[in-house]
Formats: structure tokens, C-alpha cells, sequence
């Protein structure tokens, strides 16, 4: 599912995506340009450096609309055109 990034994502924002992410069981690969990084990874958010008007790409092994719906939820993302 493709997202575009509405705030920039760094310390506090980057943890509430990391947490939220987490929250799943599953493997969730966040991908930026040619940067793939696992989404639970604080480290992996944080280096990809996340700002608005950027769309990134959220790949699970299952459905996630839930997740999506709660990404958006925190105000972070919007669904990209």
C-alpha cells in the first residue's frame, strides 16, 4: 500500500510509527526510493528521513489494511494518488 508522508517523521513520530508497526507479528518492509527497511526498526525509520510530500510504500505478508488504517490514524500518512 502506498502512502504519502503528510508530517516529518523523526524522533517522536518515527517511535510512534516503530510502535505501532510492532504491534503486528508480522514482517512489515517499509520502502523509500531504493531504501527497503523493516518498519519496527527505530534505527531503520530514522535514516530513511521521512518528510511530507513523499510517498513510501508498505508491503506485509498479510492484508494491512488495519495497519494502514491506524498509520493514518496518527496523522502521519495519507493514501498517496
Amino acid at each position: 500500500m502506498k502512502l504519502k508522508v503528510l508530517t516529518p517523521i523523526f524522533a517522536e513520530a518515527a517511535s510512534k510509527l516503530v510502535n505501532t508497526t510492532s504491534k503486528y507479528p508480522e514482517t512489515i518492509l517499509l520502502k523509500k526510493d531504493h531504501w527497503v527497511i523493516d518498519a519496527k526498526s527505530l534505527l531503520g525509520v530514522l535514516a530513511i528521513a521521512l518528510q511530507p510530500g513523499q510517498v513510501v510504500e508498505f508491503s506485509t505478508e498479510t492484508d494491512a489494511e488495519e495497519l494502514i488504517a491506524e498509520l493514518k490514524d496518527l496523522g502521519l500518512f495519507e493514501k498517496a494518488e
